[in-house]
């Protein structure tokens, strides 16, 4: 009887065993014909969504030992809190596309494997091969937590036949707020319409300060410390709002609020004659105008050199609740996505600039550009950027709120409310969800 009751021990000691190996060694998923499963969430709806799923159409028909399966998620917010529920779990997707602005938060997460691991155990891939000024953006401390994937940086838009009829000359746009403002009162006497734009989005804002060489945050915009203090209001933040408020005053400035697709829908319709734009939206600007679209770079203040960009758009990631077996599948798949020809074939569908430098020599993306010169704009911007830790962009891992919080003080701004005033207390307001953060995290 003792035996028995001893062996039956053994038995449930061993059952118990087993499953705690296994929530330590997650399962590999395979597909029913006998593949690695990688699951990739990412947040690109329209042209760039099926930008993506041919992507990955191509790297599965590329290989028979993986399978990627692309699973559209919504927005970079609704992604992002999807994430959040299943972080960190086998219920985690392989690979997740976040964007710019989660980097911090994402490498503080506890739920990701920084891709500098495999990086480092890979004689064949080399970050010296990838964009320095977009490398600046996602490396922490020289290790590579993502790879950056759609990247983008702010321009102008306008429209060549409406400046035209004001009798201003279309192949010289604006470079400086004052001549935006000129341009604009010019445009609206002549047509009637806006003549400037921007969407209430706190990345224009970001990219305005980063262009005169300004701070977001201390501490090197929290690059080398971190970050416990906002800088918004300083003299680079009130001319932006200066600059805003008194084309607003003026009448000559458009506010088309916070979606993308209504003020690229006044854009199209002539209800605007300027306005500030994503790199991704160059394709669709120019395919759906009846105008001739011409592309500028960011206006500066008068008196001052640009300093360039920060890169936008979004990186891969990948999770840490999976099989390391997964890990690697899924490290295989991120590598094809900086392949320079895959990066050639999605900037010439989607807009977005390539990672590698080596994919400009594509001739696929070159036939593109002659097609479409707008493209290089933003190629140009970029490369035309002084890598400083302005245009490195800004670390904290409450950037969606702050985003919000500037966005809201744009939309006061709008509506009579004093521009200082208005800096200072979203510069509060920042600071606030940062300590709150920082306590979080123990930072």
């Amino acid at each position: 009887m003792k035996k028995l009751f001893s062996l039956a021990v053994l038995v449930i000691l061993s059952v118990f065993l087993l499953a705690a190996c296994g929530d330590d060694d997650p399962e590999v998923e395979m597909t029913d014909d006998g593949k690695r499963l990688v699951t990739f969430w990412h947040a690109m709806g329209g042209g760039p969504g099926e930008a993506i799923d041919e992507m990955v159409n191509s790297y599965n028909e590329s290989q028979d030992e993986i399978y990627v399966d692309a699973v559209y998620q919504g927005s970079y917010e609704e992604l992002l809190n999807q994430l959040r529920a299943v972080g960190g779990t086998s219920e985690a997707p392989s690979i997740v596309q976040v964007y710019e602005v989660g980097t911090q938060y994402m490498s503080e997460s506890g739920f990701i494997e920084p891709l500098q691991t495999f990086i480092d155990g890979d004689d064949d891939f080399s970050v010296d091969n990838l964009e320095e000024n977009i490398l600046g953006y996602y490396q922490l401390d020289g290790d590579l937590y993502s790879m950056p994937f759609n990247t983008s940086n702010a321009i102008m838009f306008y429209n060549k036949d409406m400046f035209r009829e004001a009798g201003l000359d279309p192949e010289q746009p604006p470079r400086t707020f004052s001549e935006v403002q000129e341009y604009s009162q010019q445009l609206n006497d002549a047509t009637g319409e806006a003549g400037f734009a921007i969407l209430i989005y706190g990345w224009f804002f970001e990219q305005l300060l980063a262009n005169q060489g300004g701070l977001y945050l201390n501490n090197d915009n929290g690059r080398s410390a971190v970050a416990d203090e906002a800088l918004i209001n300083g003299e680079e933040g009130q001319r932006i709002f200066e600059w805003l408020n008194e084309m607003n005053e003026a009448g000559t400035l458009g506010n088309f609020g916070r979606q993308w697709d209504d003020i690229r829908t006044a854009f199209a319709a002539e209800n605007v004659a300027m306005y500030l734009d994503s790199t991704a939206a160059t394709r669709g600007n120019v395919e759906g105008a009846d105008f001739e679209v011409g592309t500028a770079f960011l206006p500066v203040p008068d008196g001052m050199d640009p300093q360039g960009v920060i890169v936008g758009g979004g990186s891969l990631w990948m999770t840490n609740g999976i099989a390391e077996e997964t890990q690697e599948a899924a490290f295989d798949f991120i590598k094809y996505t900086a392949d320079p020809e895959v990066q050639a074939v999605w900037a010439g569908a989607t807009g977005y600039f390539p990672i590698s430098p080596e994919a400009y020599n594509n001739e696929i993306l070159q036939d593109i550009y002659e097609e479409y010169p707008q493209f290089t704009t933003s190629v140009d911007q970029l490369q035309n950027t002084t890598l400083t830790p302005a245009t490195q962009g800004a670390l904290m891992g409450v950037f969606p709120e702050a985003r919000n919080i500037v966005e809201n003080a744009i939309e006061a701004l709008y509506q009579g409310e004093d521009p200082q005033e208005l800096l200072d207390q979203a510069a509060a307001d920042i600071e606030e969800q940062i300590e709150r953060y920082n306590q979080q995290q123990g930072n």
